[in-house]
């Protein structure tokens, strides 16, 4: 097999791994487990824009407004999000390293605040300001929050307090339920290694060594992940292949694309959707590399503020800039190698585009 061969196969891999036919709500988060989450809205949020591609009728904010019907969680695993109960039961109880049993005991402001909650019931941050006042602490970016918001933070990591809810946006707040007596640390690490690597399938190993120091970072009571990387390796459970140099993993259960058959519809993608969240794999699989600009100065973007990658059947060709404004959606297109002459292609994005656009105009129904 040539290395073109295998990298057309890699490439509907990767597709195929989380992008296959639209479903309910339920089934897309719960065949997932995890949904990355990301405030900016240009032109939705990216929870919003990477279910729209995996669930029938999704409307913009549809997340939001079952999250408590469906049982959902929030939590960070390699990136903060939405996810099942049975993921968020991976990452509990989370170890202190400051202690030395590793148990988290709140005390000052934090234990305080967990009293209100206790006595209040579910609390929205503003409710802590008229008890607490509107002290300010450094926050994880090097900015300042609310010091009883970095205390909500701070219970929530710990388990102490869950999402129950988001009102316009915010968090709120509720107890957590006693702990059911959980897995071993190991064994959660296990689980842990193996939701990641099926959620990011096909995944590069370098990238897949990234991903799993951010949910260490989180979670130091899992140790150190490669060896846990290496055991599942052995046992078959990840199998892996060398292209090029590069080395992908994927559970053993995933064993490719389709039979042969390719799909050629138009998707715009999250910046933060499985099929192009590994950088690395991106520019193996499609040739070039794409950038979540963001946060970059205006005269440094190549492909603008929050551009969304155009797949074509296998293939990411290009980006795609949106905006809705006063009911009309205004769409830049980039391309990665030129312009294209295809006329398939160009129904199957007028088609996207108009999706994009019942979509976005769906936002704020309630």
């Amino acid at each position: 097999m040539t290395s073109r061969t295998r990298l057309d196969r890699l490439r509907a891999q990767a597709r195929a791994a989380t992008l296959s036919d639209l479903t309910t709500l339920p089934e897309a988060v719960y065949r997932l487990g995890f949904v990355q989450a990301d405030p900016i809205r240009a032109p939705a949020r990216a929870q919003d824009l990477i279910l729209r591609n995996r669930v029938k009728g999704y409307r913009a904010g549809d997340l939001e407004r079952q999250f408590a019907r469906l049982g959902l969680e929030e939590d960070f695993l390699y990136a903060y999000g939405f996810m099942t109960p049975e993921t968020r039961q991976l990452l509990h109880p989370r170890a202190d390293p400051l202690k030395e049993a590793g148990v988290h005991t709140p005390t000052g402001l934090a234990a305080d605040v967990l009293n209100f909650v206790r006595e209040n019931g579910p609390t929205h941050p503003r409710d802590l300001e008229v008890r607490f006042g509107r002290e300010r602490a450094v926050n994880g970016w090097g900015g300042y929050s609310k010091a009883t918001t970095r205390a909500l933070e701070s219970l929530h990591h710990y388990g102490l307090l869950r999402v129950t809810h988001r009102r316009d946006g915010s968090r709120i707040y509720a107890c957590s339920p006693p702990r059911e007596v959980g897995m071993e640390p190991g064994d959660r690490a296990a689980r842990a290694v193996m939701l990641v690597v099926s959620i990011l399938a096909p995944i590069s190993l370098g990238s897949l060594r990234g991903a799993l120091t951010l949910v260490s970072r989180r979670n130091p009571g899992f140790g150190p992940l490669a060896p846990v990387v290496a055991a599942a390796l052995r046992s078959g459970e990840l199998e892996r292949e060398v292209i090029d140099r590069e080395t992908y993993v994927w559970p053993a259960c995933e064993n490719g694309g389709r039979d042969g058959s390719t799909l050629r519809d138009v998707r715009l993608l999250a910046p933060f959707d499985p099929v192009v969240w590994d950088r690395r794999r991106f520019e193996h699989l499609w040739g070039w590399a794409y950038r979540f600009e963001a946060y970059t100065p205006p005269p440094r973007r190549q492909f603008g503020y929050y551009a969304l990658p155009i797949l074509w059947g296998d293939r990411v060709i290009g980006w795609a800039n949106v905006a809705l404004a006063d009911g009309d959606l205004h769409v830049t297109l980039g391309y990665a190698q030129g312009v294209l002459s295809s006329q398939v292609f160009y129904r199957g994005l007028d088609a996207e585009i108009a999706r994009m656009q019942r979509f976005l105009k769906s936002r704020d129904v309630p």
